[in-house]
């Protein structure tokens, strides 16, 4: 098989094989490119965004095992009826990877309104508690699972103009440790920290800058979804098995002290 970005599969194909992932807000990105990882060691996969076209899409796009479906990520009843999908339709639910996120709120902090501060906590915070109690109280917590949220960099560090998204990313971090100590032994629980990765969310980090990014990465490269999608794999399989309430940074150093963030 091979990913979207044209690579062929991971020598941990199979690795996965039985198990079925639900990977949200899934059509581009960080999610399709998780969502290509899981496939490519054997999971069958449901990839979500707002729009089911667009799912239908992302699902197309990553071929046979993979199904698309319309929710989006703080809408309730969509995320119960594609729990309950994933389920009739594979049997089990071994996986969950929070990934949909959104950052309206640009500026500083003291200049945002409540609605895009409510936005951002509603997509970024609250989405991962809903589809991991849904899944949990679905399958997971009898038959135990793998939760995997994804975080930022900008959760574990401070910068101008992007405060509220840092914010709730760093909730999401705490949020967790706090779901691995309450859902062990049964369900992992785990976060993602990428640094700046070629997605359209992080278009404003990098597109008009991407040298001097990449210049200030000690790696020397801002990051491609792929890189991001191979660790969500990782902490989703058995190679992860006893790490629970942990972020694993993924930033080519960004974070050292010398990049931009």
């Amino acid at each position: 098989m091979s990913t979207p970005d044209g690579r062929g599969a991971s020598s941990l194909e199979g690795a996965l094989e039985g198990q079925v992932a639900v990977v949200t807000g899934a059509s581009r990105g960080i999610g399709l490119a998780a969502a290509a990882a899981l496939r490519d060691r054997g999971a069958q996969v449901v990839v979500t965004s707002r729009s089911a076209e667009r799912a239908k899409e992302a699902a197309d796009q990553l071929g046979p095992g993979v199904a698309g479906f319309g929710a989006h990520a703080t809408d309730e009843d969509a995320a119960r009826a594609c729990v309950d999908f994933t389920l009739e339709t594979y049997g089990r639910l071994d996986v969950l990877v929070n990934n949909a996120g959104t950052n309206p709120a640009y500026g500083p902090v003291v200049d945002q309104d409540h609605a895009r501060f409510a936005k951002t906590m509603d997509v970024n915070l609250w989405a991962p508690i809903l589809w991991t109690s849904l899944a949990v109280k679905a399958w997971m917590g009898e038959h135990g699972g793998s939760v995997v949220n994804t975080a930022s960099i900008g959760g574990l560090s401070v910068a101008r103009d992007v405060g509220i998204y840092h914010v709730s990313k760093a909730a999401l971090i705490h949020l967790t440790r706090q779901l691995a100590l309450e859902l062990g032994p049964k369900v992992r629980v785990n976060a993602i920290a990428p640094g700046i990765v070629r997605t359209r969310l992080a278009e404003a980090l990098w597109q008009e800058h991407e040298d001097q990014v990449a210049a200030a990465t000690p790696l020397g490269r801002i990051g491609e979804p792929r890189d991001i999608g191979e660790a969500v794999a990782f902490l989703a399989g058995a190679g992860a098995r006893w790490i629970t309430g942990e972020t694993l940074v993924i930033d080519g150093g960004q974070l050292l002290g010398a990049g931009p963030l």
